[in-house]
């Protein structure tokens, strides 16, 4: 008899639910199970191979080295299961929704987004963008792009990218900026959201902030459009304003001679302890690869 047929689905489904979420009373919750039924499918389990999987005390349970080993497995034999059980039915009941910060969704998602549905024609995407955090505890989305540093929450926080903040302009706006001083003569274009403003870039090329700016935006998406159309030189995101760059709408005419400010601009945020999503797996490790390329180039 193969270890397969000893060990049923229903018991490694309890087995990876209670590995997951480190504890029975949560992995019962998701099963809909009750905490002891979790037990004794984990114990029977046990029996059946031989070999302890979690060590027990009065508050908590943790894998084993041998329990870890197989968690590892049975997830990724679930997820392949997943995988293929999505792709054939094509599941309308289950769409994948993606909430992000407005300037990073015009910017930077959507003029890549055509990409990721010709190839994922089947996923249910639906999008949405705004400055509030998106609701979990609803159930109300299962991806979240935030701009800054996420607030403390229970919630998995994923780095996106290193950004470059730099003067960008029009290439004839740029005529008229040779050195950091000539900033003084020039509007200036300030994003009143953005993390780091006008004066921390002033102070960190130690220059003296100037005490008036020529426009002032709410989103950056405004303000790297504002800087198209010559109305002045905008602090900006190069990830931001890659494609206005790539076309020459924009121009960076200080990156080589002044110091840049370097941060983490946008956080992917999701719940830890979601179950299989085969769409929001397949999003995210998309973003992480098209991010990666955009940032090797």
């Amino acid at each position: 008899m193969s270890l397969l047929r000893k060990a049923p689905l229903n018991l490694l489904r309890a087995f990876e639910a209670a590995g997951r979420t480190g504890a029975f009373s949560l992995a019962a919750t998701e099963l809909e199970l009750s905490p002891s039924a979790v037990s004794h499918a984990i114990r029977k389990l046990e029996m059946l191979l031989n070999i302890r999987l979690f060590v027990r005390s009065t508050r908590e349970i943790t894998l084993t080295k041998e329990g870890a080993l197989l968690l590892e497995h049975v997830q990724r034999g679930f997820h392949e299961m997943q995988q293929g059980l999505s792709l054939i039915t094509a599941d309308e009941s289950r769409p994948l929704r993606v909430h992000t910060a407005p300037s990073f969704a015009h910017q930077w998602l959507l003029p890549r987004l055509g990409s990721f549905i010709q190839a994922h024609p089947h996923i249910d995407l639906r999008l949405s963008a705004s400055t509030d955090y998106a609701r979990f505890e609803q159930d109300t989305y299962d991806l979240d792009i935030v701009y800054g540093e996420p607030r403390p929450s229970p919630y998995a926080k994923i780095p996106l990218a290193v950004e470059e903040l730099t003067p960008l302009c029009s290439p004839a706006l740029a005529a008229q900026l040779k050195t950091p001083d000539d900033l003084y003569a020039l509007p200036l274009i300030q994003c009143d959201v953005q993390l780091y403003q006008w004066k921390g870039w002033f102070q960190a090329n130690d220059l003296t902030p100037p005490r008036h700016y020529g426009l002032r935006f709410d989103r950056s998406f405004m303000a790297i459009a504002a800087a198209v159309d010559g109305l002045g030189v905008v602090l900006e995101s190069t990830l931001l304003a890659e494609r206005e760059i790539a076309s020459g709408k924009l121009v960076c005419p200080l990156i080589s001679t002044t110091s840049e400010i370097h941060y983490i601009g946008h956080y992917l945020v999701f719940p830890q302890h979601q179950q299989t999503h085969f769409a929001r797996d397949t999003f995210k490790a998309w973003l992480l690869s098209a991010l990666n390329l955009a940032h090797l180039r």
